[in-house]
């Protein structure tokens, strides 16, 4: 079951691209969170939302947002992802898919690709936007646009 606007999002971990483990307790209750969803390291859709994410990235800081990038790729495409395109947000290596069957993260295409979604959870834990759209950079101005609204900005 997919997890919605006004839904507490569960705790979760993973590894980050230095190999490291992330786990959400850390930053559920104190920083609203940009969790997006995105099918795979290096291709050109992809690459311009996460570069969009890293344009914008210390918008989000200001407004007190962390932003996580999660795939199935590996902590070493990961890694050169974000070498590669300076992204200085943090990357989760989904591998075995377990964070996107926790979200509900739905395929797109026939079901042939992992999907593309966006999720805006505020500092209480607590999901404020949802956007699914295979178009990459609309999910930048989607999520800044409910970051500003959670601090009162829009």
């Amino acid at each position: 079951m997919a997890l919605k606007v006004g839904d507490v999002v569960p705790s979760f971990t993973a590894q980050t691209t230095d190999g490291s483990v992330f786990d959400s307790n850390e930053y559920l209750g104190k920083k609203a969170l940009v969790v997006y969803f995105y099918p795979k390291d290096n291709t050109s859709v992809c690459t311009a939302q996460a570069c969009s994410f890293r344009d914008q990235y210390e918008d989000f800081r200001t407004f007190g947002a962390e932003v996580i990038g999660v795939s199935s790729d590996s902590i070493r495409s990961h890694q050169n992802f974000a070498n590669q395109y300076r992204l200085p947000f943090i990357l989760l290596s989904d591998s075995k898919k377990q964070l996107r069957k926790l979200f509900g993260v739905p395929n797109d295409y026939l079901g042939l690709i992992p999907g593309r979604v966006t999720y805006v959870i505020d500092t209480a834990g607590i999901i404020q936007l949802v956007f699914d759209s295979t178009s990459g950079p609309i999910h930048i101005k989607k999520a800044l646009d409910c970051i500003k609204k959670i601090n009162g900005k829009s």
